[in-house]
């Protein structure tokens, strides 16, 4: 699927995992223990008995924040909002550690987590190689499951994004996986919030 402006971005690419296989590696744990804290795996089984997995993270004490298309494996209760134009909702959570941010930078090295289809967690490392106004591009082996999911710097642990799709072949063994930077990730949560109007 090709992403060449913004507007691209408000698709939901369909990286919950739906009996496709678990993508990126199985991983013990997180590298970097504040991640740990903020992370929030997402899960779910629809009617078919058909299961979901996807990601979240922690943005603000007692808010996170996943792809607008994982919402099936939410309690609407805990809903903030969602954004009509792009694959991001907000929600209420239990959890406050909060991450450091940080933009990413071509060519910096960076760490994906996601959910496999065995509901463990599965990590994926990779290097940023494209950007777009509101996001970034990294290429690894990441894919279903790691909708939603954070996406770190490798040497810092500073949250660089939330990953939401991906672009190319999906049976390839590496793609281009894209992800919303934070500083729109904040921004999108202002108006959610009702504290800063729609540019």
């Amino acid at each position: 699927m090709r992403l060449p402006c913004i507007a691209a971005l408000a698709l939901a690419l369909g990286l919950s995992a739906c009996g496709t296989g678990s993508f990126g590696t199985p991983a013990s744990g997180f590298d970097f223990p504040q991640v740990a804290q903020s992370y929030v795996p997402l899960h779910a089984r629809d009617w078919l008995l058909t299961t979901h997995d996807g990601a979240s993270v922690v943005i603000a004490p007692g808010i996170a924040v996943t792809n607008a298309h994982n919402a099936n494996m939410l309690d609407p209760a805990t809903v903030i909002g969602k954004l009509s134009d792009y694959d991001l909702l907000y929600y209420r959570t239990g959890k406050s550690a909060v991450l450091p941010t940080a933009m990413p930078a071509e060519g910096e090295a960076v760490i994906a987590y996601g959910q496999g289809t065995d509901g463990k967690l599965r990590v994926s490392r990779g290097v940023v190689h494209q950007f777009w106004p509101a996001a970034f591009g990294y290429i690894s082996d990441a894919g279903p499951g790691f909708s939603g999911g954070p996406v770190v710097d490798a040497k810092t642990g500073a949250l660089l994004g939330i990953t939401y799709g991906f672009e190319g072949d999906p049976d390839a063994k590496t793609r281009l996986m894209v992800a919303y930077n934070m500083a729109f990730v904040m921004d999108r949560l202002a108006v959610v919030q009702g504290r800063a109007a729609p540019q």
